[in-house]
């Protein structure tokens, strides 16, 4: 179960007061993983949003050719240590709501809070406060992700430019 503790130590909710967070709460359920498990697949409805309580979880590319998906196609790493990593599954608010990546448990063992999207867009809607503090955070989220991205392109275009002297 999760706790409203544990709801108002996560970054995404620093801003909300206690009525926003009992409404945020009401939305929440816990999920344990152990590693290597799946959280989600790639190309599945996108139905909730995620947060990392405790443990690390990486998003993956699918390989088209049926192998396992492995640490080489880690596109992102996802912890409680970096605040805008513990908050995935942002496609349940993008058309056309599918999860682009694939999800695995990479620690021993990982939790996160499932927020039901259809809920939370309602919420949303309803409190336009709340609506705010949650897309104001997933901009930073965005944001970040973009950033990690530029950073992996750099690396290979580096590699790359190694690998041809």
């Amino acid at each position: 179960m999760v706790t409203l503790t544990a709801i108002e130590k996560m970054e995404i909710f620093k801003d909300f007061d206690l009525d926003q967070l009992k409404k945020i709460l009401e939305l929440c359920t816990i999920a344990d993983f152990q590693q290597g498990q799946r959280l989600f697949m790639e190309g599945e409805p996108a139905r909730d949003m995620w947060i990392v309580l405790d443990g690390s979880v990486e998003l993956r590319f699918e390989m088209p050719d049926a192998r396992k998906a492995t640490n080489d196609s880690t596109i992102s790493s996802h912890n409680t240590g970096i605040p805008e990593s513990q908050v995935f599954g942002w496609s349940c608010f993008i058309a056309p709501h599918k999860m682009r990546l694939s999800a695995y448990c990479s620690s021993r063992r990982c939790q996160v809070v499932k927020i039901n999207a259809d809920q939370l867009n309602k919420l949303m809607v309803s409190d336009t406060d709340i609506g705010f503090k949650i897309m104001r955070y997933l901009l930073q989220v965005v944001g970040f992700r973009f950033k990690q991205m530029q950073e992996e392109v750099v690396k290979f275009m580096g590699i790359n430019m190694m690998n041809s002297w």
